[in-house]
């Protein structure tokens, strides 16, 4: 892998002996030694100083309608600017942006790890330059998991409330209470993919937990933000009728019933071959959700 010469230091950490370092952003709190890089694959340990591999190193930046988040309830018929990098703290193998979402700026694959990355940086000033000059609402942090370039993520985010316009964050919601807070200072609407309401379904297939995941949506319905919850649903994983009767229960109840719910068709991705949802699925979903939200659509469906 080439190796990425200017990191900028990472934030949400703490200097352990031996030089180790542990970071604090997501729930991993992974324990890097020197050289090591943690779960998300760019947070690095170098030389006893957490640094951030993929601060301004971009994978995609296209100008998006705004339902593509998906939101289609938060400035319909819109126009975003739509930023991504690198990494995550998951490891979904049905992932659809693995290309990205499983790697680190450098030269490669998403199966060795590293991808080929441009060596000039983006400056949080030239994403807002880019926005005005395409008259976008804001910008959109997605493609990735955008939390585990939080330090880059955040320095566009002040640029762009300071502007007027507006941040929306596309996540996993695997993030700790603090950059979680600071977080919601500064955006104004979510989109969180919640892949189960099983404890057990998280461990096996996310590598994460499901606790930390319910906590972010409860705290950012608390803030009052706009939220909008995407639901894959992969056939004899998460697709259990009584545990899905269950979920939207709990999101009615914890998050209200206007919370927008997307229910999304799985096609196979990555290292997961399994068949596509039956739509049938979905509409069964759709009628259970109904007892329970207002707003509920399905995705991939045709």
């Amino acid at each position: 892998m080439a190796e990425i010469v200017d990191m900028r230091e990472a934030r949400y950490y703490s200097i352990q002996q031996n030089e180790k370092v542990r970071c604090g952003l997501c729930p991993h709190q992974c324990s890097l030694a020197p050289g090591e890089t943690g779960l998300c694959r760019v947070r690095k340990n170098a030389g006893g100083q957490l640094v951030s591999l993929a601060y301004g190193r971009l994978s995609g930046l296209h100008m998006d309608p705004i339902e593509k988040k998906p939101l289609y309830r938060f400035f319909p018929g819109s126009r975003i600017l739509s930023v991504g990098s690198y990494g995550c703290n998951f490891r979904c193998p049905w992932c659809q942006n693995a290309s990205v979402s499983q790697c680190t700026p450098g030269n490669g694959t998403a199966e060795s790890g590293s991808v080929s990355a441009d060596d000039a940086l983006t400056e949080p000033a030239d994403i807002l330059a880019m926005a005005r000059k395409q008259q976008s609402i804001g910008v959109a942090y997605t493609y990735n998991e955008p939390t585990v370039w939080f330090e880059y993520m955040m320095d566009i985010a002040l640029l762009i409330r300071r502007a007027g316009m507006q941040n929306v964050v596309v996540s996993n919601g695997y993030i700790n209470p603090d950059p979680l807070n600071e977080l919601l200072e500064v955006t104004d609407a979510f989109n969180i993919d919640l892949k189960s309401f099983d404890p057990g379904f998280y461990a096996q297939y996310t590598n994460g937990r499901l606790q930390p995941v319910s906590d972010t949506l409860k705290a950012i319905a608390g803030k009052g933000r706009h939220l909008e919850i995407t639901f894959l649903v992969i056939p004899g994983l998460n697709d259990d009728l009584a545990q899905f009767r269950d979920m939207t229960r709990w999101i009615a109840g914890h998050l209200g019933n206007h919370t927008v719910l997307h229910i999304n068709r799985y096609f196979p991705a990555w290292h997961f071959s399994n068949p596509p949802t039956p739509a049938d699925t979905l509409r069964n979903m759709k009628t259970i959700a109904g007892k329970y939200l207002t707003h509920i659509y399905l995705g991939n469906i045709g």
